[in-house]
């Protein structure tokens, strides 16, 4: 299991409700809690983070990367946008990372290279719980009871209690994240 992942950082700040759809807000500081979150995820779960934020509208022409406390920010160069820096990324790692981003084309990239796609949808909550997963699921939902909410009423062969195998991994890999 990938444990690199590469962030669609404005796509994962639009789930967050911090941007609105001109970047209403003080950019730079929701950003910056973003980053702060980040951080403590990364402390937490032990992966390597790799966030993304267009810059493409931005004089100076170059693509620009920063270390801040075990995240890795990367900002695209002028003319160049985040979903093209990540897609990069993902062929250049060969699938072996995991990409989060709500972007159809960025997703359908890192799927076809081989690597695991978490929406922004599915991600943002994993990085506000205050808990690593095993901890938070004896408070919560059990992963049986995560499975039942997923079961969708469809006739299917087999064991009609049982999840697709193809979804219960997809559990099992969120699970890790």
């Amino acid at each position: 299991m990938p444990n690199h992942l590469i962030i669609d950082g404005y796509n994962l700040l639009g789930v967050s409700g911090g941007m609105g759809p001109m970047g209403s807000q003080d950019g730079e500081a929701v950003r910056e809690s973003l980053l702060q979150d980040l951080n403590r995820y990364h402390q937490r779960m032990g992966h390597r983070v790799t966030v993304v934020f267009d810059a493409w509208r931005q004089v100076g022409g170059v693509q620009r990367q920063e270390h801040r406390a075990g995240v890795t920010v990367i900002y695209s160069r002028q003319g160049e946008q985040a979903d093209q820096v990540i897609q990069k990324m993902v062929r250049d790692a060969k699938g072996e990372c995991v990409v989060v981003s709500s972007d159809h084309e960025v997703m359908n990239t890192a799927r076809a290279h081989g690597a695991m796609v978490i929406t922004s949808q599915e991600f943002w909550p994993k990085i506000k719980r205050p808990t690593p997963p095993s901890i938070s699921r004896s408070r919560g939902k059990s992963q049986d009871e995560e499975i039942e909410s997923m079961r969708s009423p469809s006739k299917k062969k087999g064991n009609p209690h049982k999840l697709p195998k193809a979804k219960r991994k997809r559990i099992r890999n969120l699970g890790k994240f």
